[in-house]
């Protein structure tokens, strides 16, 4: 199988170079937004801010670049061998796999990447005692965060944007790539699927073909005031994929029976356009699926789904509210990293390294952990998103008041 020769991948190449132009120009407005900081506010940025950020940033940067160079290593020992068999081209192990890896995983670890930057430089101005000076000529420990929250917002703005709009279509990309290259078959196909399509209406297919986009078995009915009134079949039904609006359906050999009391009118033919309120992704769910949607179609399909009375809603939910409290960890991270690290000790920076390693991978741990019990024991998918959040800043409270002053 030619990756680059099948028709239905174009599109997911063109997302890829669109992917590629995005984050080119995420790129210049950062760069363009740091050296214009000073020019936002007049005497609100000091040189003592423009300092520490640029430590900051480029602090963060370095490590980024570091820690997935390393992942990237690994990851190319792992699976070489299965691209090695499946005999994927080298422009596409490239461009489709390794150009969505990278922001993915880096974005996916953003606050381990803020914790491990802030420990780092902080610790080595502790060390050159320049945290001293700067307290010591009446700068305040709330007033030396100020850089810290600056520098925070830049990259929390950031963080949100490319994993809200961007990142989703590059793991489409990257999630086709390893369906056809590393054997990580998708759910192509569905039986028995019945689901609420509008107010008293239900579908029901009784096999689904995602490839195709073609259902087998069809019926739909319709019911006022828990009556039947309405009752279609069809022996197969496609999805038009190239219509310009959504839930554009060609039903084959269909039958409709109204029913009005005790008279029954029936009609029937052999090929008809119709529009019924669901689309393929409502068909068939395959593992990370909730990854592939920016926040927009997320909050459009949980609505979707909740008016269905759908189960497989609540994944979506997380991911949704996950992207937003993942946002604020480096605002809680940050504060806690600066409470351990700016006071200067004997030993340098080993030890709180460590400690901000470990309370990096607890936040992390926690997050999968309050992910899953809202998945599989009822819990609000909203607060499971949001108790690393909370458990963290009474930590980072902790440290604040624990901090030198």
């Amino acid at each position: 199988m030619n990756y680059h020769n099948v028709r239905k991948y174009r599109p997911l190449l063109k997302c890829s170079r669109w992917l590629q132009k995005v984050v080119g120009w995420v790129k210049i407005a950062l760069v363009w937004l740091l050296k214009n900081l000073k020019k936002l506010k007049p005497g609100f940025i000091k040189r003592l801010d423009w300092y520490i950020i640029k430590k900051f940033i480029g602090t963060y940067i370095f490590s980024i670049i570091l820690i997935i160079s390393i992942g990237i290593v690994f990851d190319v020992n792992e699976n070489l061998a299965k691209f090695t068999q499946y005999h994927a081209p080298l422009k596409a192990i490239v461009f489709d796999y390794y150009m969505n890896f990278v922001p993915y995983f880096a974005n996916l670890f953003s606050a381990l990447f803020v914790f491990i930057a802030v420990i780092f430089f902080t610790s080595k101005l502790a060390g050159n005692s320049e945290i001293i000076a700067m307290l010591a000529s009446g700068v305040s420990f709330k007033r030396l965060m100020r850089p810290y929250m600056i520098s925070c917002v830049l990259i929390s703005m950031l963080s949100y944007y490319l994993s809200a709009y961007v990142i989703p279509h590059g793991t489409l990309i990257r999630q086709n790539f390893e369906t056809v290259y590393k054997n990580k078959k998708k759910m192509t196909a569905a039986d028995n699927v019945q689901l609420q399509v509008g107010q008293g209406v239900i579908a029901y297919i009784q096999h689904y073909d995602n490839l195709m986009k073609k259902g087998y078995g069809f019926s739909l009915d319709k019911f006022e005031n828990k009556k039947l009134v309405s009752h279609m079949t069809a022996t197969d039904i496609q999805y038009d994929t190239i219509s310009d609006s959504k839930y554009h359906w060609k039903a084959r050999n269909w039958k409709i029976r109204q029913l009005k009391g005790l008279r029954e009118h029936i009609t029937s033919g052999a090929q008809k356009d119709t529009t019924i309120l669901m689309e393929p992704t409502d068909l068939v769910y395959s593992k990370g699926q909730q990854e592939t949607f920016t926040s927009p179609e997320l909050r459009e399909y949980i609505s979707k789904q909740i008016d269905r009375g759908s189960g497989n809603v609540v994944q979506y939910q997380v991911e949704y509210h996950k992207r937003i409290a993942s946002s604020f960890a480096s605002f809680i991270l940050t504060i806690i990293g600066l409470s351990l690290s700016s006071r200067k000790r004997k030993g340098g920076m080993g030890l709180y390294l460590g400690i901000g390693l470990a309370l990096s991978f607890t936040y992390i741990m926690l997050q999968t952990i309050s992910s899953t019990f809202a998945i599989n024991a009822d819990f609000p998918p909203m607060l499971a998103a949001w108790i690393p959040n909370l458990i963290f800043a009474v930590v980072a409270y902790f440290c604040y008041r624990h901090a030198p002053n």
